[in-house]
């Protein structure tokens, strides 16, 4: 049994000091646009749409603002953008590369003024109305490495290095070589990320700047939530630090199938931040690709979020990672209708096919799927889970079926003399006996949603 009810983190503090040296320095902090974000629809209550994909088409922000309307009726809480800071690559890069991190396509630099999705006004007008919708919107944060600095002496390394960074023409956050690893307040941290300088946070002046950046994005730009990338890469502390002075929802991507390593970096942050659930995602990869042969007992509490569901975020592919083909929208089913809390990917949603699916799987994630979890049943072929339901939402059973012809079985229910209809329209109507006990079906390689009416 798990708790379902996706609890949303609310910090308050205004006003943080920093020993820097022999004194303390005030950060600046704003107001927290409070009476904004309250009209917000709760976290967790849809899932997160990731709003962009690897190398979308130029000026993205503006085919992001057309779907706004569309995306906040299908039931959606988030979007997800992509990083927004001007990057090394300039207009051909997707962000990750971060060089100037308050130039957000407002000045000319790097070959262009605005980035590959647009300028400051574009994003500022997609953020406003992404939130007049009701939805939060999620900033990738890219705060392990830079790119795109200048060649300078580096006497940390006796030798020149690409770590000049004063010249960005916003003239915020400038860096040169002592903010980066090796630095005189700390010669490495966990991990580098392909070659390019690896910011120390434990220098006060790059931890101070860090954190009045993300304020900066929350109270002039309105980004409400954040997605740390490559967490593997920094210590644990600078995102718990981020989410205690700055705020908000925060998922890190720390990139691993150990359940019990993602628990330890989440430990890491004081359990404030919530994590990719990859070990979930390689469990789904399997199944789907393993033609029939994959045991579906396997689902059975799978991944992060059958242990920790409050810090596991949920999803079946991403920008990076596309490998689920063959039963992408059985995989869905999982997601959407179990706890965690679920992201779906632009393609699917948008491109790829499966938006109808993906419709009715957050309808009936909204109106039924709350509650704990039992698990009916998990053999070869079938997995069978109860949402125990929650509130005004009654519950429902999700059944999935790798075998190669339609299966049913006999499980043991929530509800008694209660007639189940199957949401999908596959199967047909079956009524459960006075014991609970009921009798229900599935097609081969594909799912069925029972709900009671």
């Amino acid at each position: 049994m798990h708790n379902s009810q996706f609890g949303k983190k609310t910090l308050g503090i205004l006003v943080i000091f920093v020993f820097a040296g022999s004194m303390f320095f005030p950060l600046d902090s704003n107001n927290y646009l409070a009476e904004v974000n309250a009209a917000l629809v709760p976290i967790g209550s849809g899932a997160i749409l990731q709003g962009f994909y690897w190398d979308v088409p130029y000026d993205w922000y503006q085919t992001v603002y057309t779907y706004i309307p569309q995306i906040a009726a299908a039931g959606f809480d988030n979007i997800w953008l992509p990083p927004p800071s001007k990057a090394m690559g300039g207009r051909d890069s997707m962000g990750y590369d971060p060089y100037d991190y308050y130039d957000l396509g407002e000045y000319y630099q790097k070959g262009s003024v605005a980035t590959r999705f647009g300028t400051k006004a574009d994003l500022l007008s997609l953020i406003n109305l992404a939130k007049s919708y009701g939805l939060h919107v999620t900033a990738d944060i890219v705060i392990n490495h830079n790119g795109g600095g200048d060649l300078e002496w580096n006497p940390n390394v006796n030798d020149y290095t690409w770590t000049d960074f004063t010249g960005v023409a916003s003239g915020k956050f400038l860096r040169s070589y002592n903010d980066f690893h090796p630095s005189t307040y700390e010669q490495a941290d966990e991990g580098v990320f392909g070659g390019y300088p690896d910011l120390a946070h434990a220098n006060p002046y790059v931890w101070n700047e860090v954190i009045k950046w993300g304020q900066w994005l929350r109270d002039s730009i309105g980004f409400t939530d954040w997605r740390f990338d490559y967490v593997k890469g920094y210590h644990a502390w600078m995102v718990r630090d981020w989410l205690t002075y700055v705020g908000g929802f925060g998922v890190g991507e720390y990139w691993d199938t150990s359940i019990s390593t993602i628990q330890n970096w989440l430990s890491g942050t004081d359990w404030k931040a919530s994590a990719f659930d990859f070990p979930l995602y390689y469990t789904l990869r399997d199944m789907s690709e393993g033609g029939g042969l994959f045991y579906m007992g396997n689902l059975a509490y799978a991944g992060l979020a059958g242990s920790n569901p409050f810090n596991a975020v949920t999803f079946v592919a991403n920008h990076d990672t596309n490998e689920i083909y063959t039963m992408k929208e059985m995989a869905y089913a999982y997601i959407l209708l179990s706890e965690g809390y679920p992201s779906v990917f632009w393609r699917d949603y948008f491109e790829w096919g499966f938006k109808d699916a993906i419709d009715l799987l957050l309808s009936l994630r909204k109106q039924y799927a709350g509650g704990t979890t039992s698990v009916l049943l998990g053999n070869d072929d079938l997995f069978i889970m109860q949402r125990n339901g929650y509130g005004s939402q009654p519950g429902l059973i999700l059944m999935m079926n790798d075998g190669d012809t339609w299966k049913g079985a006999w499980v043991q229910t929530k509800w008694s003399n209660q007639l189940l209809r199957d949401a999908t329209g596959r199967a047909y109507d079956e009524w459960v006996d006075g014991n609970g006990w009921v009798e229900i079906w599935a097609p081969p390689r594909s799912y069925t949603v029972w709900i009671p009416v």
